[in-house]
């Protein structure tokens, strides 16, 4: 069994930073550094959406609106999942949730793809 906790978000202007951080942690029957990791969002009244997702080979992949702004990165050992986001927009407004699958490889940004959730951290961008 795989449990994430997010932490570091906040409320910023437009064109600031902040640096998402979700502990990993599993039984010994798991093994999360090994699991494909991703950063979904959801803003009120919208459906959950992809922003950035990391393989066991660090391949990434984003979402077309946060290419070039968002990066996102593991520490294996430590079981840290990191989402550095700059240059942020009122529309990247939303809960930001970290997810994870035992599927080793890099997954597509979608919701059904993955098992394990964390409860999120709110990020607010104001204009």
């Amino acid at each position: 069994q795989v449990r994430m906790v997010e932490s570091g978000g906040g409320s910023v202007q437009t064109g600031g930073s902040l640096r998402l951080s979700c502990v990993v942690t599993s039984d010994s029957d798991s093994r999360a550094n090994r699991y494909c990791m991703a950063w979904f969002r959801q803003a009120p009244g919208k459906e959950r959406e992809g922003v950035a997702a990391i393989d066991v080979f660090a391949q990434t992949r984003y979402a077309d609106s946060v290419k070039g702004r968002f990066n996102i990165s593991r520490d294996k050992e430590k079981n840290i999942l990191y989402l550095e986001m700059n240059s942020l927009k009122p529309e990247d407004t939303g809960m930001y949730y970290c997810a994870s699958d035992k599927r080793p490889w890099l997954l597509p940004l979608r919701v059904s793809d993955f098992a394990s959730w964390g409860p999120g951290t709110q990020v607010t961008v104001s204009s």
